[in-house]
């Protein structure tokens, strides 16, 4: 009786993970308006910028694209793999991929979209190289190489464990 009253206390605890998704929801309100700040930064400006400043606005705007897809992603997967699942029934226009990626997949998606963040980033900085330090550029670069390798090892280690399940 007491471990079965345990086990339903720690079964309803996941709903305490509830409002990180809702914290999250607000992050992408925020996020939002990042977005439509650039935007009417950049716009009066059009005609007088650079190439170069035109590609690190639009390199700016994607990066903001690329987080608000991962927290979506976030969102959604770890809702639906920790907290509860959603009735795909009354949302017509229900993406596929919801309700598919479990943990790992979860995990591999947040990684590839860190990867592309960091890689907009370092292209960024690239594109600005005459007012980023060579220490600020030696910086991005490892890390970006890190990010990659972390990518890497995490796909292949999932890989090995999936081959081990399957034996």
């Amino acid at each position: 009786m007491i471990e079965r009253a345990l086990e339903k206390f720690l079964f309803a605890s996941r709903w305490l993970l509830a409002p990180f998704y809702v914290a999250l929801v607000v992050s992408l309100a925020l996020m939002l308006l990042k977005t439509m700040q650039e935007i009417i930064h950049f716009l009066p400006l059009a005609f007088s910028l650079t190439e170069s400043e035109v590609i690190l606005a639009v390199l700016s705007l994607v990066d903001l694209t690329l987080t608000g897809s991962l927290i979506v992603i976030v969102i959604f997967s770890g809702y639906e793999n920790f907290v509860s699942k959603i009735d795909e029934s009354e949302h017509k226009d229900w993406p596929e991929w919801m309700g598919k990626i479990d943990f790992t997949g979860l995990k591999l998606k947040l990684l590839s979209s860190i990867v592309a963040i960091s890689a907009i980033q370092l292209l960024k900085s690239f594109m600005n190289v005459k007012n980023v330090s060579d220490r600020d550029l030696m910086w991005l670069v490892v890390i970006h190489v890190v990010f990659v390798a972390s990518g890497v090892l995490l796909a292949w280690t999932d890989k090995i464990a999936g081959s081990a399940e399957k034996h």
